[in-house]
């Protein structure tokens, strides 16, 4: 099996200096498209007046989300992961940002098979037909990273093949970097958005994505944790056919989460789906330390039942025992509106304030789960958003968060995927209900802050 991922220098040599500065100019100019337009409707929206403003924004919203998307696949790589994740976000962005990016989920264009046959051969060490009896060379599914084809074993067992593409770390080194540039530039035009956090999120956990190993231990992890609970499916990982650039796992096959039409004509119900949902994602979090933290559309099947199938462990994370104790706390803290220990929970987390004052950690409060627990939604309405979006800057302005745990970005990614799926489920979960068992139970089971912390 391979060792680990090449250092950047190398990266940065294997890719090529003319690749490199193509990809930088593209990403710049990218950005400058979809945000000058923005701009320019939102100066003359002040000179103008505000009536025309919302269609205006409209029509901005579907230029700018196919110029993503062609760009994505062009370019590929980075830029097509960051586009999936946008189309996850059905609760707060509007339908012509989802909609058009939503095909990238598992459609993207597909690597020739020669590429993927070498891909194979070289990490594996044998002609594709000494491993496996049957192989379709035509991909299940495509993405940002790698993609997945059927295949038989010798000893017939059905399969789902991923294979890394060629040189996707150095285009991830290169485009990582520009993506940096590009919003440290845009925090300078605007002040109020600063998404250089995300970056640095991304800097950190996708190396864990291109090791296929890594995600196979996750795999099986999630599985161990599950194994009680019969509606949730983890496909078995085939380890002699495994690599750092090749997984071989089990085939599971089901209906892609977000295909609601289909769940409807195979008797599924939706609203049961989302409560699935939750109730799993709440579990890996507050009871297991250690959850999917990717669990986009494509990522996510569902069987009659309804039973839950989780692929693609890449990006998954472990919390220290004290780190899942401390969200616990905050969960409670919310869910019983408890001001001190909500505060005292985020601190205790690693979150830190310009002048320590609590009303930013108490709106953030309202931000993470509070609102949505007051007003019994599982996901962020058109009415949520607008208000957390002005609360939000107003207090980040008055009192800036100068310290966030890495951990907590990754829970709130999933918390935002959560959302986005729970508005296409149209799901009704009573959060209250369904987190505060399991957060009472798990408090009951703590020893206090102090102590615990001895």
């Amino acid at each position: 099996m391979n060792g680990g991922p090449p250092a950047d220098a190398a990266l940065t040599r294997e890719l090529g200096a003319a690749t490199r500065a193509r990809r930088f100019i593209s990403v710049v100019w990218l950005a400058a498209r979809i945000y000058a337009p923005y701009k320019a409707i939102q100066l003359w929206s002040r000179i103008a007046g505000e009536a025309k403003k919302e269609p205006r924004y409209r029509r901005q919203d579907a230029r700018a989300a196919r110029a993503l998307y062609r760009a994505s696949i062009r370019l590929e790589g980075l830029l097509i992961k960051a586009s999936q994740f946008i189309a996850t976000r059905a609760d707060i962005l509007p339908d012509e940002w989802v909609t058009t990016l939503g095909g990238l989920h598992d459609r993207v264009p597909a690597r020739p098979f020669a590429i993927v046959r070498e891909q194979i051969e070289r990490e594996l060490g044998r002609p594709i037909g000494e491993l496996f009896a049957e192989f379709d060379e035509a991909p299940i599914a495509a993405a940002s990273l790698a993609q997945v084809h059927r295949g038989l074993t010798r000893d017939g067992r059905r399969c789902a093949v991923k294979v890394q593409y060629p040189h996707i770390e150095a285009i991830v080194a290169a485009d990582l970097r520009n993506l940096t540039f590009t919003l440290r530039l845009l925090a300078m035009l605007e002040r109020d958005f600063d998404f250089r956090p995300l970056a640095r999120e991304l800097l950190k956990y996708l190396p864990m994505e291109l090791d296929f190993l890594n995600e196979a231990r996750n795999s099986e992890t999630i599985a161990r944790n599950f194994a009680g609970d019969g509606g949730v499916v983890v496909p078995r990982v085939y380890h002699e056919l495994t690599t750092r650039r090749v997984l071989t796992m089990e085939l599971v096959e089901g209906i892609k989460v977000t295909d609601v039409a289909a769940l409807e004509r195979a008797g599924i119900d939706k609203r049961a789906v989302a409560q699935k949902l939750i109730e799993i994602f709440t579990a890996q979090i507050l009871r297991d330390g250690f959850f999917h933290a990717d669990p986009h559309p494509g990522n996510i099947l569902v069987q009659p039942g309804p039973r839950i199938v989780l692929l693609d462990f890449g990006l998954a994370k472990d919390f220290p025992p004290a780190f899942r104790d401390a969200m616990v706390r905050l969960t409670f803290a919310i869910l019983t509106a408890n001001r001190e220990a909500i505060v005292a929970a985020f601190r205790e987390l690693g979150f830190r304030t310009r002048d320590d004052s609590p009303e930013t950690l108490l709106t953030l409060a309202n931000v993470f789960l509070g609102n949505s627990v007051k007003r019994n939604r599982a996901y962020a309405d058109a009415a949520l958003v607008e208000e957390f979006s002005d609360e939000l800057p107003r207090a980040l302005r008055a009192n800036p968060i100068i310290e966030v745990p890495a951990d907590v970005l990754l829970v709130n990614r999933v918390m935002g995927l959560m959302s986005g799926l729970g508005k296409t489920l149209d799901s009704q979960v009573n959060l209250f209900a369904t987190l505060m068992p399991h957060a009472s139970r798990l408090m009951s089971g703590q020893q206090p802050p102090s102590a615990s912390r001895e």
